[in-house]
């Protein structure tokens, strides 16, 4: 859990735009500025309404209401309407058929939709049974009730369906296309010509290409932003709503999520969903922001309910450990400093000192203070045993940090290492952690951070809460062996 180190260069010196090997690409639109404003993104902005919600949901409660109505007088209470529409609600929603795909058709949906409404009424018809035998519901009641169920949902769902693809297509929805100018051009006339998909391509974005040329022209009205300031101008200026991917960026898929643009990927690989999914023969799925993802609340109240009793339970040798540094090295106990944690924010990291810094300058840009002679034995104590980042457990419970994730840096760094290794920057879409991926494979101390970047990238695009808890405990199994920073 250690702040982890590396070999850097020593001097704070500009730096190319790109390290060896890096090829120009889609993440060279980042404008050249100072560290704090590359780190910044700008004002989120609050995603749109998503006004098909609401009438999927009241279609399958209907159809639950109609189901209901037609079953016999003792059957027809409204605890089990309320178990029944409750169970579908539920599961639709979890299955994420409350927010339909780009182009949703009953038929696409009709398996989910008929597997989780056979739940919904078998779970009523067994709670039914159990707490009121007297009441049991029989096959042939339960069947029909089913089957009115789902004739009732396809109906009714496929009347919003249809209704939003006329909405569409009168009021299409403005959006940039990222990607090659030679492909975006293709799949920007393609679209244009099929207003049935309600999208009405604004711009191409797109990188400049090497050496310098200036960039091709887009198809005749679509201009070709090639910097973040000119997305940010054509997002406000046309109400980009959309933001279609043929390339994989994820942090261009930040920037526009942050918008509160809705982010497509076409083409390119396999998409698992629904053959009706497609951009006029262009495979098409959502990419599901980060704060969308089903589990993350669950991700806080992990660290909620981890973090408030280690801390706890750790404040014997917290007082301890502050009792050494003070003895040791005299006032000022805990070490403060500046970090970047998830979208660039900047927060105060809190850790035990083990070294006073001659100034502030050397505590933001010297990398490592391992083996410095300065260090007391108290201090390298703390360090290799990772005591001097227990207070960062109130870092967790403050949610500037989560108890896994990609290691937070500082700002000085960050801009340096998001020049020199592609993806580096992607690592602040997620908040970052106590202890992570990297870390448990051993990448900490004077290790790679090109290797350090794919570990917390892999480990942001396959999240789930299992794998923080594997993570968790083999950081828990690796404290039994210390290695330090």
């Amino acid at each position: 859990m250690t702040t982890e180190s590396t070999s850097v260069p020593p001097s704070p010196g500009p730096w190319p735009s790109g390290g060896p090997g890096h090829a120009p690409g889609l993440t060279s639109l980042a404008p050249q500025r100072g560290a704090a404003d590359r780190l910044a993104l700008p004002p989120r902005r609050p995603a749109p309404l998503r006004f098909t919600t609401v009438p999927l949901m009241a279609a399958d409660g209907l159809a639950v209401l109609l189901a209901a109505g037609l079953m016999s007088e003792p059957h027809r209470g409204i605890r089990l309407l309320l178990l029944v529409a409750g169970c579908v609600l539920l599961l639709n929603g979890y299955a994420g058929l409350h927010r339909p795909g780009a182009f949703p058709a009953v038929l696409d949906e009709l398996p989910s939709l008929a597997a989780r409404a056979g739940v919904a009424w078998c779970v009523a018809a067994a709670a039914v049974a159990a707490y009121t035998p007297a009441l049991a519901i029989g096959p042939a009641a339960l069947l029909t009730a089913y089957a009115t169920h789902l004739g009732a949902v396809c109906l009714l769902r496929g009347v919003v369906h249809a209704r939003r693809r006329r909405t569409a297509r009168a009021h299409p929805r403005s959006a940039l296309v990222v990607g090659g100018p030679a492909a975006a051009r293709r799949f920007a006339a393609a679209v244009g010509q099929h207003p049935e998909y309600g999208i009405r391509p604004v711009g191409i974005v797109g990188a400049r290409p090497a050496g310098g040329a200036p960039q091709p022209a887009g198809e005749p009205g679509l201009p070709v932003l090639t910097t973040t300031e000119e997305i940010h101008r054509a997002v406000i200026q046309n109400t980009v709503r959309d933001a279609v991917f043929l390339t994989d960026d994820p942090g261009l898929v930040t920037l526009f999520q942050h918008y509160g643009c809705t982010t497509w990927r076409v083409g390119g690989e396999r998409h698992d969903g629904p053959m009706g999914d497609h951009l006029w023969g262009y495979g098409c799925r959502r990419l599901v922001p980060l704060g969308e993802r089903r589990g993350l609340t669950a991700k806080r109240l992990l660290d909620v309910a981890v973090a408030a009793p280690a801390l706890a339970m750790a404040l014997p040798v917290l007082l301890l450990c502050a009792l050494a540094v003070r003895l040791s090295d005299g006032p000022g106990v805990l070490f403060h400093q500046e970090r970047v944690g998830q979208h660039g924010r900047l927060f105060t990291l809190l850790k035990f000192r083990t070294l006073r810094p001659a100034d502030e300058t050397e505590s933001a840009t010297r990398w490592s203070v391992a083996n410095d002679r300065r260090m007391s034995a108290v201090g390298n104590f703390l360090r290799r045993t990772s005591l001097d980042e227990l207070p960062q457990l109130w870092n967790v419970l403050r949610g500037d940090m989560s108890l896994v994730g990609p290691r937070p840096e500082r700002p000085y760094f960050v801009a340096q290492f998001s020049r020199i290794h592609a993806g580096y920057a992607d690592r602040h879409r997620m908040p970052v952690g106590l202890t992570g991926l990297a870390q448990v494979y051993g990448l900490r101390g004077d290790t790679s951070i090109e290797d350090r970047c794919r570990f917390d990238n892999h480990y942001i695009d396959h999240w789930s809460l299992w794998q923080d808890v594997r993570i968790l405990l083999r950081t828990a199994a690796g404290l039994v062996r210390p290695a330090g920073s």
